[in-house]
């Protein structure tokens, strides 16, 4: 499944997960990490196992959960808990590199293998911009074997407080250098890697605009997807990362001319050439539209 917009739902908020079958994000991330307190995380995790368990064989979206880092003395507990609920994906937090997922990896093999889950199932999304280390391993997961995981996101939030900044911003609302680096070399990662690319949050969600120009933006540069921080923001992310009308027409006037040729390496169409790059990007915009359109 192809995840557009990823939407966090505290664990612990018994408000919030009776509205989360109303929410339209591809993916609700069941939260136990930072929008729950210390002590508050063995009820969420008793809350997130009940509400995984209420809906086997019912989603409408996949159901995901936020587990807390490796590191954290309880992490384990998020696992034993909660995987016999069946999540579709864990979200791991402050992920170093690929070996933190391999890691992660394992401990699902076995608790898989306890539950009875066929092998495999329960995917794995690294959240891999959040340490200063992991801007030193993102080239490491193209080289990686890591069958379970499905997508990657970038975020400044976390990286800034591991580094010391003041800010990620600068007076005209864009990413300041170190940002703007380590999203290109996130973008790229993911790619390499050949999972989906999730870009990170647009924090105002009452400018609707501004939120529909910076997906614009993250679609043509390769993002795939993005994290919405509240419900009004689902329906704008979910729009912007599919393919629009104009999109699939000119996508099929593509492959019909090579279909028409197939003997032929370039075409022109309406005055411009085409080659077997733009062929295979029109046959993934295709794919993509009826990937939505069957959801």
């Amino acid at each position: 499944m192809n995840i557009r917009s990823v939407l966090f739902i505290p664990g612990d908020s018994e408000k919030k997960l009776s509205k989360a079958d109303d929410f339209a994000a591809d993916a609700l991330v069941l939260d136990l990490e930072d929008s729950v307190a210390e002590a508050r995380k063995p009820r969420a995790r008793e809350m997130v196992r009940e509400f995984l368990a209420a809906r086997q064989g019912k989603r409408k979206s996949q159901l995901w959960i936020r587990i807390n880092p490796l590191d954290h003395p309880d992490m384990l507990q998020d696992l034993v808990k909660t995987i016999g609920g069946v999540p579709d994906c864990l979200m791991q937090p402050k992920t170093n590199g690929p070996k933190d997922v391999l890691q992660l990896s394992h401990y699902l093999d076995v608790l898989e293998a306890r539950e009875g889950i066929a092998p495999g199932t329960i995917k794995i999304h690294s959240i891999s911009t959040e340490t200063a280390v992991a801007m030193f391993t993102l080239g490491d997961y193209a080289k990686a074997r890591l069958p379970r995981l499905i997508s990657m996101n970038w975020g400044a939030e976390d990286l800034s407080s591991a580094i010391g900044a003041v800010g990620n911003k600068g007076p005209d609302g864009d990413w300041d250098f170190p940002y703007q680096m380590v999203r290109t070399q996130f973008l790229f990662a993911a790619h390499a890697a050949g999972v989906q690319a999730i870009d990170t949050i647009y924090a105002d969600y009452k400018d609707e605009a501004g939120l529909r120009r910076s997906c614009d933006l993250a679609r043509r540069q390769g993002f795939t997807g993005r994290i919405a921080i509240h419900p009004a923001q689902v329906d704008v992310i979910n729009e912007t990362f599919s393919p629009s009308t104009e999109d699939v027409a000119h996508a099929r006037r593509v492959v019909e001319a090579f279909a028409a040729m197939p003997d032929a390496g370039t075409i022109g169409i309406d005055g411009k050439m085409y080659d077997i790059p733009h062929l295979n990007q029109a046959k993934h915009v295709l794919a993509m539209h009826e990937a939505y359109v069957d959801g």
